[in-house]
């Protein structure tokens, strides 16, 4: 696959990266979960002939465009939202699912995996403590704020997957039904409190709401309509609201949105929809939670004879108040560009998997200026920010 950054994104990394410069206000690190088995020619998703283990990639992000820590092998998977991963409350573990796997009876194909890794990050080096099994095409991940409890949401059987977490101990407790395994459960976050989940189901447009009482979760059978199709999601520092990415019908639906979701309102639900350009594949709160980063696939996935092709994703960054999404900043990426995160309120990075990079920029509240991209072992699939 030749090389397909582009000449404006080349010439600004090659300077940025001459002259790196310390981000003060950050001490982040991120962590890229890095598919090596798939690819995409013609528009067509296709395992890679000779592909490279599935990685894991530890970056610090206190200098920019970033610094690689460490790397680890671990089965993932860019097939499910760019939340693949995730840190324990206290950083010291993070937990990286798999989705699917290359067929064992024929290479050229991908059958559903289950796997979640278990990777002590504050061991020099890193190293992987655990191998899990949870259901089904093993997607989104996420730990609660007291790093006691992760659920997966798991695609291929409609449910969504218990595990209990003691230190850098984790457990297989319960699996929750959450629809059919035409559902498509895709990705789960907790709520501040820890009291709820929200679970966004990919096949039939509906987020479920979990109840949690201590390590015990229930489906409360309540479920809030978003837009088309809801894929990732996250939910607000304070707790006040959800953003759903919804993925649409692809490049050809061309204006696909962001819900907003009031959950202080009884019962939660959606108040509004932005319109954000065609299929938003990840998105990112700000630390302080005034702004919300997203991928905008774009139609760059698609084959350059489309007329629904693009040369580029976009990535966007809309402000956050009076519960409205208003667009603050936008900059031109790669192809098939999949997570975004924050290093800090001023830094903002990007999953470009065609390019096999992950692109930082400064933020200054109103403008995205490229300060230099990272390199990784196959494509950026999974990203997420640690909490200290």
């Amino acid at each position: 696959m030749p090389n397909l950054r582009s000449p404006w994104m080349t010439s600004v990394s090659a300077v940025a990266l001459v002259a790196l410069t310390a981000d003060r206000a950050s001490g982040q690190r991120i962590v890229s979960a890095n598919d090596g088995k798939i690819t995409v020619v013609n528009g067509v998703n296709v395992a890679v002939r000779s592909p490279v283990p599935d990685t894991v990639t530890l970056i610090d992000l206190s200098t920019v465009p970033g610094k690689i820590i460490a790397e680890i092998k671990a089965p993932t998977s860019v097939i499910g939202p760019p939340q693949s991963v995730a840190f324990s409350p206290d950083d010291s573990i993070v937990l990286v699912t798999a989705s699917t796997k290359i067929d064992p009876a024929d290479p050229t194909k991908m059958v559903p995996d289950d796997v979640v890794t278990v990777i002590d990050v504050k061991a020099t080096p890193p190293v992987v403590l655990a191998t899990l099994h949870a259901g089904s095409g093993a997607a989104g991940v996420s730990i609660n704020p007291a790093g006691t409890l992760a659920l997966v949401a798991n695609r291929s059987d409609g449910s969504v997957s218990v595990f209990t977490i003691d230190g850098k101990s984790v457990r297989a407790s319960a699996k929750i039904p959450i629809g059919p395994p035409e559902s498509l459960p895709s990705h789960v976050v907790f709520t501040p409190d820890g009291r709820q989940a929200l679970v966004t189901r990919n096949g039939d447009s509906l987020i479920s709401v979990l109840a949690i009482n201590g390590t015990t979760v229930t489906n409360t059978n309540h479920d809030i309509a978003a837009g088309l199709k809801p894929y990732a999601i996250e939910i607000t520092p304070a707790g006040d609201l959800a953003l759903v990415a919804n993925i649409g019908a692809g490049a050809s639906g061309g204006a696909d949105t962001i819900s907003i979701i009031d959950l202080r309102m009884t019962p939660p639900r959606t108040i509004d929809n932005v319109t954000v350009g065609p299929v938003p594949e990840g998105l990112s709160i700000s630390p302080d939670g005034h702004f919300v980063a997203m991928t905008v696939m774009n139609g760059s996935n698609l084959a350059p004879t489309s007329p629904l092709f693009n040369d580029f994703g976009r990535l966007r960054v809309f402000s956050i108040a009076n519960r409205t999404l208003t667009p603050v900043a936008e900059a031109r990426i790669g192809h098939w560009c999949q997570g975004a995160a924050w290093g800090s309120n001023q830094t903002v990075v990007a999953q470009c998997m065609i390019e096999k990079e992950i692109v930082t920029f400064r933020f200054d509240g109103k403008t995205l200026t490229p300060a230099g991209f990272i390199l990784v072992t196959g494509g950026p699939a999974g990203i997420r920010r640690s909490h200290k």
